[in-house]
């Protein structure tokens, strides 16, 4: 299991749209809650258990709610070598900022082994920002949409299945050619937040 300090908060359902309160605020009186993509993938080591590990990470994280996941996919690796990755996408509802987010996301890598010998490395885990609400990003640290999104079937498919309507058919298709294949339903990722 992947343990993030001072993430500790109890585990509910995988399928839940907000947090603690209503009409999307923190349930502290706090600002709203915005809509988060990430994309997750692995190709070293147990990628299945460290996908679902890192869900659950997800989840616990502070003045955030893991919404729902998308299928499960195989992917060979793109621009990069070693073995296929399993990849997915989970849509989260966050009270961070970007940056905040992003720093807990690195964490997350670093807590399941994620080492940065070199671009395109083989990991352990990689977690991505996709989409951040609507915001445009462009720092030092962080770029969304994230820069490389369009190009890659192993975020469009899943992502696709989240949110058809922001994904075009063109897209799809101009990535078609990328070895994926599904490999399970969302419900995948339901053991490492149901207990």
């Amino acid at each position: 299991m992947i343990r993030v300090p001072g993430s500790v908060r109890p585990v509910g359902s995988i399928i839940t749209s907000r947090m603690d309160g209503e009409d999307g605020e923190d349930g502290a009186g706090g600002a709203a809650l915005t809509p988060v993509f990430v994309g997750l993938g692995a190709n070293l080591g147990d990628r299945r258990a460290t996908l679902r590990a890192a869900v659950q990470a997800l989840h616990a994280l502070p003045r955030t709610q893991l919404v729902r996941v998308s299928p499960l996919y195989r992917s060979a690796p793109v621009d990069a070598g070693g073995p296929d990755y399993l990849n997915a996408v989970a849509e989260v509802a966050t009270g961070l900022a970007p940056q905040a987010l992003l720093e807990s996301l690195q964490a997350i890598e670093l807590a399941a082994g994620r080492e940065r010998p070199y671009r395109n490395a083989p990991r352990t885990l990689d977690l991505d920002i996709l989409w951040f609400g609507d915001q445009v990003i462009d720092t030092a640290d962080l770029v969304v949409p994230h820069p490389r999104m369009a190009e890659r079937a192993f975020v469009l498919r899943p992502l696709a299945d989240l949110v058809p309507d922001r994904v075009d058919a063109e897209r799809l298709q101009a990535v078609a050619s990328q070895g994926i294949e599904h490999q399970e339903g969302p419900a995948w990722a339901e053991g490492a937040v149901l207990r």
